[in-house]
């Protein structure tokens, strides 16, 4: 798996288990998991529309490497 710029990319992963996450808790624990929803569709929107990817900064920070 890679940070990004690829096929496996760790980011699309935590992106989708976080929404799929939020979703059950909302439904389980209480409606304001759905915040959670948001942002990850926010922090996905900037991504996509400026090339900034807070999650990538996270990644190669923990060591996970890029696709070359």
């Amino acid at each position: 798996m890679y940070a990004s710029n690829g096929k496996g990319s760790i980011i699309r992963l935590v992106s989708g288990l976080l929404i799929i996450i939020s979703i059950i808790l909302s439904r389980l624990v209480n409606p304001y998991w759905l915040i959670l929803t948001g942002l990850v569709g926010v922090f996905l929107t900037v991504s996509a529309l400026t090339g900034f990817c807070m999650g990538a900064i996270i990644f190669r920070a923990l060591g996970v490497p890029d696709r070359k």
